[in-house]
């Protein structure tokens, strides 16, 4: 029994990992603040690799409603500009030199419609992953139960244990998302 109640905290820290990075998610949606995570979701093509912005130059937020990205390498400073104008996050780059800076313009009703839209994906990818650690610990359960290692009554016990813990992270992903687009909407 102590190797199952392992595996359930396994099984809980996986679905904790997949709630905390849609957290993450949601904090790169700009609510009409600027905030140097909102690039956190910015990747660029940089020397062969993906690298995210902020390993690229020094992320500011001189303003309420502007961010600045000074480029360490004026190489990059292209790639850069071309990644958040592609980030589908409607910002659009004026490039001063190294330096970039980054306008936050008004939320019309629209852009926060599709903010919304966007925080649904996220909170569906994260429903999904949850769903995929659910998935191993069934496959996991069934297998030791095919194995022997436990019986039918308490593999079916340990089955509910996991379908409660995979609601719970569910309704918690739904509760985020709630909350996240309730303060996208507000005006």
């Amino acid at each position: 029994m102590p190797e199952t109640a392992a595996d359930l905290n396994g099984l809980r820290k996986r679905m904790e990992g997949a709630l905390h990075a849609f957290k993450h998610d949601l904090s790169g949606l700009r609510t009409g603040r600027a905030s140097a995570s909102v690039l956190d979701s910015v990747h660029v093509e940089a020397y062969g690799q993906s690298m995210p912005v902020n390993q690229l130059g020094t992320i500011t937020v001189p303003e309420s409603r502007m961010i600045a990205v000074q480029v360490w390498d004026k190489a990059m400073v292209g790639a850069v500009d071309r990644a958040i104008r592609e980030s589908n996050l409607g910002l659009n780059p004026i490039v001063d030199g190294t330096n970039l800076r980054i306008p936050l313009p008004e939320l019309n009703e629209e852009r926060r419609r599709e903010l919304v839209k966007i925080a649904h994906q996220y909170a569906e990818h994260a429903r999904v992953a949850v769903r995929h650690v659910r998935r191993d610990g069934m496959d996991h359960l069934k297998k030791a139960e095919k194995d022997g290692a436990i019986g039918q009554d308490e593999a079916h016990g340990l089955a509910d244990k996991v379908q409660k813990l995979t609601d719970e992270y569910i309704a918690a992903v739904d509760q985020t998302l709630a909350q996240k687009e309730n303060e996208i909407m507000q005006v």
